[in-house]
């Protein structure tokens, strides 16, 4: 079986990434492309569906692993009763041809060490064609051609390309596993070493962009590596999560394929790494939004591939077991049908923060920007799947209309404050309606709450993003009421739930864990009413659910205390980021999003 979540970490070359378990294996890999099929697939299943194991020959006594500091190199230190190695692994950032390059060096005593390549194309289900040609051994099946060179011995065995050795103190084997397509047998020498170095060199200039000078500078810098490790560089396209089907519920069917570009997360992503002084990200999603979104904004798709696919239909890979049983196995994703109004706010609001951090004027932006509006316009009161993509029927969401809201704000300040055109007599009398309406319909005055869709008593933590966006004020009684019934409904074990999970409301079987997300946007929203001290204390708390290496997942289980759905969670790290400023600024939250001003009560 994989091991727990929250005992892998990520390598990757901003096109693709692969996890690495706390034992050595690499247990999930898709190549070319973060989308592409894995052919390592043993996180959803059994090492015979594809991994790779670099350790030592020998039970293992001892493991630590870090990152080398302010990169995505990783190294674990795996000891034995004969001594200690370090197994060193990274991905070069590329241009075309992934590599993924391991290196296992001895630093004390006599150490058996073993390399256990297996391959498996298409999800883990079928077995390459394996050959040795001119010194290198390749896997080849399909499109895909896998190349593996070593300064060891490989034998090529029935289901895996193995080494066997022996390293004493100060002794290094290398490895380099090379993809390419089948057809074109595309070759180019590795220098394992050169590689390292250059691959270190590459994200410390990068971390060094940095401009969150904060108390929890380390902690901020590790989740935008994260960050950056998940947007794909040929386009700008930033993926969710590199995974897929990794449960919400250990043994349940909430398992997705997260492993596309959400508007709603690329929006969220960018607006951190903009906060952090990336703003190159920033002009290349721009660049791929417009690319992927193009014609007619009522086209508009709530994800895309990498490259801006858009045809992602959902289908069950029947063959893979799951993690620890948790089925079905799903690639693609059957939400890429709904309707999400909140996208489109989302996005305007992107491009507008775009605009305040000086990334430069694009009249074709603004133009999208007015589309989407257009169709905000004619659209926002119609029913949708909300935020949290619910299976179950369409419903008029609370989240969705504040969003709408906050498209046309925007809008209106890219008018008022930054020189473009627009019909904002119409648009101000517009953002007045949908705010209106939303405190009529969305808000319930008996208990002093806004609601997770209109009429319903039911709560919902994406509420606690109204005062974020400038929707109301922090102090605002409504925002109070409303922190204090998410606190008391839907806040256990010092940790937010999304919402009370009902088959009538998302169309699925009860359980999951709590969406760490919310948690930081309740920290938020306790700096914002004067709770400093509480706001970073829970902080704190949920830095400390990171593993080992500053990763988190989607979900936690507070209970068994491990992590819960894709991993590393894109959305998760920018929450971690968004709250470090704000905490920090002392200033609260709406006024890094530009937010606020009037149109409404």
């Amino acid at each position: 079986m994989a091991l727990r979540i929250e005992d892998y970490a990520i390598i990757g070359d901003t096109q693709t990434a692969a996890l690495v378990g706390k034992d050595g294996s690499i247990d999930w890999l898709c190549l070319p492309r973060f989308d592409s099929e894995a052919c390592f697939a043993a996180l959803l299943g059994h090492p015979r569906h594809g991994r790779w194991l670099l350790a030592p020959d020998a039970p293992v006594t001892s493991v630590r692993r870090r990152y080398r500091p302010d990169t995505l190199i990783l190294e674990t230190e795996l000891g034995t009763d004969g001594g200690l190695v370090r197994v060193t692994d990274c991905m070069t950032p590329r241009d075309r041809i992934p590599d993924v390059v391991r290196v296992i060096e001895c630093v004390r005593g006599e150490v058996p060490c073993k390399s256990e390549v297996v391959l498996r194309f298409g999800f883990g289900s079928f077995r390459p064609w394996i050959h040795e040609q001119e010194g290198t051994t390749w896997a080849v099946g399909g499109p895909d051609a896998v190349a593996l060179d070593a300064d060891v011995p490989v034998t090529m065995e029935p289901d895996a390309l193995s080494s066997r050795f022996v390293l004493h103190a100060g002794e290094r084997a290398h490895f380099v596993m090379s993809w390419c397509p089948s057809h074109a047998r595309c070759r180019r020498q590795v220098d394992p070493e050169a590689a390292l170095g250059e691959t270190e060199k590459w994200w410390r200039r990068w971390a060094k962009g940095c401009t969150y000078t904060g108390a929890w500078r380390d902690d901020v810098v590790r989740s935008l590596i994260t960050l950056k490790s998940l947007t794909y560089g040929p386009t700008g396209g930033i993926v969710a999560a590199p995974t897929t089907s990794l449960p919400e519920k250990i043994g349940g069917v909430r398992n997705w394929d997260y492993r596309y570009c959400w508007l709603r997360d690329a929006t969220f992503t960018l607006y951190a790494l903009m906060q952090a002084g990336h703003k190159h990200e920033a002009e290349a999603w721009r660049d791929w939004l417009l690319r992927a979104v193009g014609g007619d904004p009522q086209h508009v798709q709530i994800f895309y591939g990498p490259a801006g696919e858009r045809r992602l239909t959902e289908l069950t890979l029947d063959d893979l077991p799951g993690y620890e049983g948790s089925r079905p196995v799903r690639i693609g994703n059957a939400a890429v049908h709904q309707l999400q109004l909140d996208v489109y706010g989302e996005v305007i609001d992107c491009l507008y923060q775009a605009q305040r951090v000086g990334i430069a004027r694009d009249e074709a932006a603004w133009r999208l920007q007015c589309g989407l509006l257009d169709y905000l316009e004619s659209n926002w009161r119609v029913p949708d799947e909300g935020i949290w993509e619910v299976r179950g029927r369409r419903r008029a969401f609370t989240h969705s209309k504040v969003m709408a809201w906050a498209g046309v704000d925007r809008c209106i300040k890219m008018v008022e404050g930054l020189g473009f055109s627009g019909p904002l007599e119409r648009w101000r009398e517009l953002r007045a309606e949908i705010h209106a309406d939303v405190c009529a319909h969305g808000f319930d005055a008996a208990r002093g709450t806004f609601t997770q869709y209109y009429g319903s008593r039911e709560l919902d933590a994406s509420a606690l993003m109204f005062p974020l966006v400038g929707f109301l004020p922090g102090d605002d009684a409504r925002v109070r009421g409303t922190v204090a019934a998410i606190e008391r409904e839907l806040l256990r074990d010092g940790f937010v739930h999304r919402y009370t999970s009902s088959h009538d409301v998302d169309g699925l079987p009860e359980g999951e864990g709590v969406f760490l997300p919310c948690s930081f946007w309740l920290a938020d929203n306790l700096a914002l009413t004067g709770r400093t001290d509480e706001a970073r204390a829970l902080y704190e708390r949920l830095l400390a659910l990171r593993n080992d290496v500053g990763l988190l997942s989607e979900e936690y289980d507070p209970t068994a205390r491990r992590f819960l759905g894709n991993f590393p969670q894109a959305f998760t790290h920018v929450a971690l980021v968004n709250t470090a400023s704000n905490l920090e600024s002392g200033k609260g939250p709406a006024h890094h999003r530009g937010s606020g001003g009037p149109g409404g009560p």
